[in-house]
């Protein structure tokens, strides 16, 4: 697991295989939950985008505006060229820990696997705590920072659950992909959910937008 907190993991594993690829879930997946805290016309950055569809699939559900990166240079690379025609999606590489963006720039940060990839690295409590603390500075004063997991909230929330971001947290479950989704019926079963941290600036734990 440690390999994926880092960079030289991840240049190797996209050289290897360009393919496109999605962790834990597709767009189909959590759609339901990014439209309910997104609007449409939101400026969103994508962090950790690596390979995936979900910007792509983002765009065509009507997402406008899609600033991505990631800290592979080499995926950087792929998806530029892959998007260049698609001028909704821009990509950078940048480090998650030490955005270049200036303060209150996005309404939304969205962050699929990235959590888990940095608790897998060298440093890992103090790297979660400088993204946090990254995200809120980015975040506009009511932006929602969107985690998709596979941590526990008994683990991920000690991480969350600080009012040093001027968030509140909220906490859902998404079924697993799985070959037949009627193998899914019991979202108390860890194994079979994946969980999404919604990070809300400028609300209470009650509201909802």
């Amino acid at each position: 697991m440690a390999q994926y907190g880092k960079t030289s993991y991840w240049d190797e594993r996209y050289t290897k295989d360009p393919e496109p690829f999605d962790w834990y879930q597709r767009y189909s997946g959590i759609q339901e939950l990014v439209c309910k805290y997104m609007r449409k016309d939101d400026n969103i950055l994508m962090a950790g985008c690596g390979s995936s569809r979900l910007s792509e699939d983002m765009l065509e559900d009507g997402f406008a505006n899609i600033t991505n990166i990631d800290i592979s240079r080499v995926v950087i690379d792929q998806m530029t060229e892959k998007y260049k025609d698609k001028l909704a999606l821009s990509f950078q590489q940048m480090n998650v820990c030490a955005l270049e963006f200036a303060d209150e720039t996005f309404d939304a940060v969205v962050a699929k696997g990235v959590l888990d990839a940095i608790l897998c690295g060298e440093g890992s409590t103090a790297n979660v705590a400088k993204m946090c603390a990254e995200v809120s500075r980015v975040l506009k004063p009511t932006g929602t920072f969107f985690i998709v997991s596979y941590g526990v909230p008994d683990n991920r929330l000690q991480y969350l659950d600080n009012e040093d971001y001027s968030w509140s947290v909220t906490t859902h479950t998404v079924p697993k992909p799985t070959v037949s989704a009627t193998a899914v019926n019991d979202t108390k079963d860890a194994n079979a959910v994946h969980y999404i941290y919604v990070c809300q600036k400028g609300h209470t734990p009650d509201d909802q937008p």
